[in-house]
């Protein structure tokens, strides 16, 4: 179970579009002014990523908050230029936390009402979610959200400064099951070395799975870092932090048996 795996449903409908219209479909976003297909293009180099984009239906909803609300709350990730965080969130003191992969928003939203006092640039490339996060942040007058669309590993290379967050969360990353998909991991020592370099010291780097073989990993990658130190004293797993709401998903996983791992690490002082 992962909040962020996709789903493949068959669907059934009207007669297939005529190859014209497909083509000028693919040229013509759909948001105009919203969140770019491949905000980042052929500007970097081309690796192996820990995620696939999704571009699943959008709801009335979501497209709407997508057209009113991406030019002043969203931000493409196209690594052309360097983020100021106080002018991104209006307030040059704020705190901010990157949180990758939020899925569909909503333990987002509810971490940002509980602590207005820290911005949240959420970073995701399901534009289903994006559209959620955005609505659910209007809705609550959450003034602390910011949606950052494409790959995290870019934002924080090319578009974050050094020491700039406050924290960094990845919750219920895909899992790569499989072993050769393994390399497709994002908590890889490659990945801590980078994040090391943006969290500021004493940040707290915050994970959580539910898949047991990952958490593993996890553990053994953040303990082997030299950059980041466990805040556990006994050197392993923390307990859910009532920071981090307990979602509607991750409480499906539960009540089937699944255990989930909460993995708090601190960035050292240099």
């Amino acid at each position: 179970m992962s909040e962020n795996h996709a789903s493949t449903t068959p669907v059934t409908g009207p007669a297939p579009v005529p190859a014209p219209a497909r083509a000028r479909a693919r040229r013509e976003p759909m948001f105009p002014e919203g969140p770019a297909p491949d905000p980042a293009g052929s500007h970097h180099e081309r690796r192996i990523r820990s995620f696939q984009p999704r571009r699943s239906r959008v709801t009335t909803g979501q497209g709407e908050a997508l057209r009113r609300l991406w030019p002043t709350w969203g931000l493409d990730i196209d690594g052309l230029s360097r983020l100021d965080l106080g002018e991104l969130f209006g307030d040059p003191e704020l705190p901010v936390v990157l949180e990758i992969g939020f899925g569909m928003g909503e333990a987002t939203a509810q971490m940002a009402a509980a602590d207005p006092g820290t911005g949240i640039l959420a970073c995701d490339v399901h534009t289903p979610g994006q559209g959620n996060l955005l609505n659910l942040a209007e809705q609550k007058g959450l003034n602390n959200v910011r949606v950052a669309n494409g790959d995290a590993i870019i934002l924080l290379r090319e578009m974050l400064a050094p020491d700039a967050l406050a924290g960094l969360r990845v919750y219920f990353p895909d899992p790569w099951p499989k072993k050769r998909h393994h390399k497709r991991r994002l908590i890889q020592p490659e990945f801590l070395a980078l994040a090391a370099t943006r969290l500021a010291p004493g940040a707290v780097l915050h994970c959580a799975t539910d898949w047991e073989p990952y958490a593993e990993q996890m553990l053994e990658v953040l303990s082997a870092s030299p950059d980041f130190e466990n805040t556990q004293p006994d050197g392993g797993y923390a307990p859910r932090p009532d920071f981090r709401p307990l979602t509607r998903f991750e409480g499906q996983g539960l009540d089937k048996g699944h255990v989930v791992h909460d993995l708090l690490f601190r960035r050292r002082a240099a």
